[in-house]
């Protein structure tokens, strides 16, 4: 099974940008969706977005217009591009797959 690492994460000031990773040990060209997704301390996981093998993207309310979903099937990595970020944006995030194991995430903190 193809198993998924995040990276990309650190702290940032409200209003900045960040680029997340998650890279694919196999082909991720035939894995209908990839999702990121991101669970806030005392909270429950969350998605964020997810995109389809054709490209079709879905994103949550909470991140539509600052977030953009991608995919390079050729290297294999799924891409969240973070803008105009808040500090509620500050959580872990996770990237997976249906019926994928949930990796270590990588943590994104917004804050001055």
């Amino acid at each position: 099974q193809v198993q998924l690492v995040e990276s990309g994460g650190g702290l940032v000031q409200p209003g900045g940008s960040l680029r997340l990773s998650c890279a694919a040990s196999g082909s991720i060209a035939s894995i209908y969706a990839i999702g990121w997704y991101r669970q806030a301390p005392g909270t429950q996981r969350d998605l964020v977005a997810f995109i389809t093998s054709i490209g079709s993207a879905v994103y949550a309310d909470s991140v539509k217009g600052r977030f953009t979903i991608s995919r390079d099937n050729a290297k294999n990595t799924v891409y969240l591009q973070m803008n105009s970020l808040k500090p509620e944006d500050t959580a872990v995030y996770y990237c997976n797959m249906v019926g994928g194991s949930w990796g270590q995430g990588t943590q994104v903190t917004v804050s001055s």
